[in-house]
């Protein structure tokens, strides 16, 4: 494995998806040793997921371990407690109470290992009346609160584009993990981190909350726009578009001196936060006809030379050909075994010392059950054929 932050320490992964392994790719991109778990012949549903081609394996799977184990036969099961006696994370998102049933819940795993920290990521929870429930990104992400305020105002609620639900809850898990290490430096014992999708998702809602308790508001869908804060949009250009944020006072000050305007930076209708998002709707009309009369680069080369923050609304194309992203390797490349030109995104965040590496793409099925269960736990050849003839590994 590549130098990182994790190295030494050694991660088992259950479930299936994203919510979880979506956790387990963050720790093995800064060096955790990460062992998937994934069922014998059939892998991670993930395996079949993505864009036409099914690639997104390849990137959560990446820097990880495949082995294959029937987590439903009980030989499976005592597998998975000798594998936790020797790992300092186990993670999963099953549904809450699918490892209790196995014999695998916190109390059965903690009385071999005091020191594992358990990180459980589901999408209620493991406690309240909604925790048995199944739970998906999309469920998260509406009942906490960010399907309502996404898209059009004059549309019903839009998704984001990505799987943002399952993708946040992966990340609090991570970052719990962190704090449970951390309390593990100092006594020794592991824990459980509990990561709701839909409390990953109502953590991110600014003060949503408090607006309606105090100022009796309701978030609406604004679309573009951010609502009271001006200027800050998608603009037109004579090419295409592009975002431009000019919302702090000193830097509308310079916007307006820049589209040879400068009157308006004093205009009581636009010279103060609170003017402008009053005037938002007309502020943006003015701009609008502004920028039209311009292409995006030029627009773009004029906020630069007059320090006002804008930047292009890139997709692939426009990443992989960005001077930035190839400076600062946002983007890489990775062999792969069945396609050609395999780049996908970085290592995120960049730590001076420890920058973590992408050492390999999403493995094969059951890639390293001799490595894991040969070298790791000690099976014999027999033992392991004898396992695999009757569909436990």
């Amino acid at each position: 494995m590549g130098q990182g932050a994790l190295e030494g320490l050694r991660l088992i992964e259950m479930g299936q998806l994203i919510a979880g392994p979506f956790c387990g790719q963050l720790m093995g991109d800064h060096g955790a040793e990460v062992i998937k778990i994934e069922p014998p012949k059939v892998g991670d549903a993930m395996r079949n997921w993505g864009q036409g081609i099914p690639l997104w394996f390849s990137v959560v799977g990446r820097n990880k371990k495949s082995i294959t184990l029937n987590l439903r036969e009980k030989e499976g099961q005592d597998i998975v407690r000798k594998l936790a006696a020797e790992a300092d994370f186990l993670l999963e998102n099953f549904r809450p109470g699918t490892l209790e049933r196995w014999n695998l819940g916190w109390d059965e795993l903690h009385a071999i290992n005091e020191a594992l920290i358990m990180i459980r990521v589901s999408g209620y929870g493991q406690t309240g009346p909604y925790s048995p429930r199944a739970g998906y990104g999309g469920i998260g992400e509406a009942m906490g609160g960010m399907r309502y305020i996404a898209g059009e105002p004059d549309r019903p609620p839009s998704r984001a584009g990505i799987s943002i639900g399952d993708s946040l809850a992966a990340t609090y898990a991570c970052l719990g993990a962190m704090m449970a290490l951390n309390y593990r430096h100092k006594t020794g014992k592991g824990q459980v981190v509990d990561s709701a999708i839909y409390e990953a998702v109502l953590a991110m809602m600014e003060s949503l909350i408090p607006e309606y308790t105090v100022a009796d508001h309701i978030r609406e869908r604004t679309g573009s726009i951010l609502p009271k804060v001006a200027p800050s949009n998608v603009y037109p250009t004579s090419d295409g578009s592009v975002m431009v944020a000019g919302n702090q006072d000193s830097v509308w000050k310079r916007m307006s001196a820049m589209m040879g305007m400068a009157e308006l930076g004093d205009d009581p209708r636009y010279n103060s936060h609170v003017a402008r998002g009053q005037n938002q709707t007309e502020l943006d009309e003015l701009i609008g006809e502004w920028t039209k009369q311009h292409t995006s680069q030029q627009v773009l080369d004029l906020c630069e030379e007059h320090g006002v923050p804008a930047g292009n609304i890139y997709r692939a194309p426009e990443m992989l050909a960005d001077p930035h992203f190839a400076a600062r390797e946002a983007i890489i490349e990775r062999p792969h075994p069945k396609h050609e030109n395999f780049k996908m995104q970085n290592v995120a965040p960049k730590l001076s010392e420890t920058p973590g590496h992408v050492d390999w793409v999403g493995p094969e099925l059951g890639q390293h059950n001799e490595e894991v269960y040969g070298e790791l736990l000690g099976m014999d050849s027999k033992t392991r054929q004898d396992l695999e003839d009757r569909g436990i590994i």
